[in-house]
């Protein structure tokens, strides 16, 4: 078989297009690439959309926490403190069984017991607590200086917070906000290793790459092609969230960066 037909029966895979059966003996590199590279379809769709849901949620909460009110400030800061503060891998099991035991309730939560709907709301509620956490220590860091401004100019409410609070968290917060990013895509990996099943074999990267190793005896090509992935994955948000961050900075006096210097790190 060559290596186009490989890629024309497994490239769609994990999502359940092309061949059914997956190869039993003789692994070829392509084969090996192409199913892993299927699977990261399901971690690029966790992450993003998590990512995309999240940031909202993190908004919201983090203005929650901020705010004097208890009724708003309790509800944020116990939410935010149960999801930074229990493993997200013990979150897939208890949103797994959660969701399981709603669904002999409700037929309504039916498409939650499965990963596609189920761990994507475990991811998007985790990635909201630590988002929202950053989003609080950037709205704490805001210079007092640009909020007396914005009253001056008789900014009140929700059109101070748009025109100043909202743009200067965001710049101030984006650095480790680019960080959770990459961590939330690297944390799409235990899905399939939680409660969640996996149907039919319709797994993400991480799946395709045990099972390579397991069938082989040899972890030592599925993994690094899988850590290849991730790299390249994380090269793709680096690059998106740089563009971001430039255009959040771009009132800001642009200096000329030193070029970077690689030496031998001996002792670290």
């Amino acid at each position: 078989m060559s290596c186009l037909q490989t890629i024309s029966d497994y490239a769609f895979r994990s999502l359940g297009y092309g061949e059914r059966l997956l190869p039993r003996g003789d692994f070829t590199l392509c084969q090996q690439f192409t199913l892993i590279g299927s699977g990261m379809i399901w971690n690029v769709y966790f992450g993003v959309l998590a990512l995309l849901a999240g940031f909202f949620l993190a908004v919201t909460l983090a203005v929650g926490k901020s705010s004097a009110n208890p009724m708003a400030r309790k509800p944020a800061e116990w939410f935010i403190f149960v999801f930074r503060g229990s493993p997200l891998f013990i979150q897939f099991f208890f949103g797994y069984f959660l969701f399981l035991s709603l669904k002999s309730v409700s037929s309504v939560f039916d498409p939650f017991t499965s990963a596609a709907l189920g761990a994507l709301v475990v991811l998007f509620l985790n990635t909201s607590a630590y988002t929202a956490e950053i989003f609080y220590g950037a709205l704490l860091s805001i210079p007092k200086g640009d909020v007396e401004a914005a009253d001056a100019y008789g900014m009140t409410g929700f059109k101070r917070f748009r025109r100043i609070t909202f743009p200067t968290m965001l710049r101030l917060a984006w650095p480790s906000y680019t960080n959770e990013a990459i961590f939330l895509f690297h944390a799409t990996t235990l899905v399939f290793f939680s409660g969640f099943p996996a149907l039919r074999q319709k797994g993400d990267a991480l799946y395709y790459a045990s099972y390579f190793a397991d069938k082989t005896f040899n972890p030592f090509v599925p993994y690094p092609i899988l850590a290849g992935y991730f790299i390249l994955l994380t090269l793709v948000l680096i690059g998106l969230f740089g563009v971001a961050n430039r255009r959040l900075n771009r009132h800001m006096p642009q200096t000329k960066l030193p070029r970077m210097k690689f030496r031998l790190n001996l002792i670290r």
